[in-house]
């Protein structure tokens, strides 16, 4: 199957959608999304692992076809909470999850809660202290900050994407069209994601606190694969080497031609990796 079947599901109160392709007969893996992302951005990476994976891409809460969240709660808890809610429902026991930034801190923290779901960890640049403390943290709260409420085209749509991510590819950049607006009922097109309520939760910071993702890391029970893009200015090499030192069952490797958005970037060097890798640790 190289085509999606689309799910809905009531999540902690909140109807969300998820996506499904492959064989259920065979491996399970989780597809997590970014910030401002939705389920269709790893459409080149499902197909490529629904030959021998069963795979499973929620749009979380606020994003996608899923319902925004009138309280705002786009913070870890919540989305590890629906990931929870989610694999019960399914009567998932045993899955890889492959992260993207937001995504992947989902996967540390799930991966940390639950050793004996999860068999093995992709994440894609992302760890401890990226979220604050580099250039890429201030540079998303920049680029949220300049966030228009909508667009009178399509063609300004393009523009806007183009403009923040100079490096994407045509088809990312398609995907990014069709999957983040709608048109709206002024003849404008506006976000499908809740674009000022993930903002403000951005800037407001989770009132829980940080998710300390040192201790996810040393926590984990399952084989590890970090990928940093090597133009990232989200995860610092040095994290990387950290990590790993830290994490026996971690290890790290860097995708040339690509920044924060490496399955974007370079598809190919990144579909690589994670089939590679989850074909080493699948039972």
């Amino acid at each position: 199957m190289t085509e999606p079947t689309s799910h809905q599901i009531v999540l902690n109160g909140l109807t969300s959608r998820y996506l499904r392709w492959g064989d259920d007969r065979t491996p399970a893996v989780l597809l997590l999304h970014g910030l401002r992302s939705y389920a269709h951005t790893w459409d080149a990476v499902a197909r490529a692992l629904s030959s021998t994976h069963a795979v499973i891409a929620p749009d979380f809460r606020g994003r996608g076809d899923s319902s925004w969240d009138p309280e705002r709660d786009y913070f870890t808890n919540a989305y590890v909470g629906d990931l929870e809610k989610l694999v019960a429902s399914l009567g998932l026991t045993s899955f890889a999850i492959v992260g993207h930034s937001m995504g992947g801190t989902v996967g540390y923290a799930f991966a940390a809660r639950h050793p004996d779901q999860v068999t093995a960890l992709v994440v894609e640049d992302i760890g401890p202290g990226s979220s604050t403390a580099t250039a890429g943290a201030d540079r998303i709260l920049r680029e949220l900050r300049g966030t228009p409420l909508g667009f009178d085209s399509l063609g300004a749509v393009r523009a806007y994407w183009r403009d923040i991510r100079p490096g994407i590819t045509d088809d990312a950049l398609r995907s990014r069209i069709e999957h983040t607006v709608r048109p709206g009922g002024d003849g404008r097109w506006e976000w499908k994601l809740d674009m000022q309520g993930i903002a403000a939760a951005r800037r407001s910071g989770d009132p829980a606190g940080p998710v300390d993702l040192w201790a996810c890391v040393e926590a984990l029970h399952c084989p590890t694969l970090v990928i940093r893009g090597a133009r990232s200015d989200f995860l610092p090499v040095a994290v990387c080497r950290e990590m790993a030192d830290r994490q026996p069952l971690l290890r790290w490797a860097e995708i040339p031609d690509a920044g924060h958005y490496a399955h974007d970037d370079n598809p190919a060097e990144f579909i690589r990796l994670v089939t590679g890798f989850l074909d080493g640790v699948s039972p």
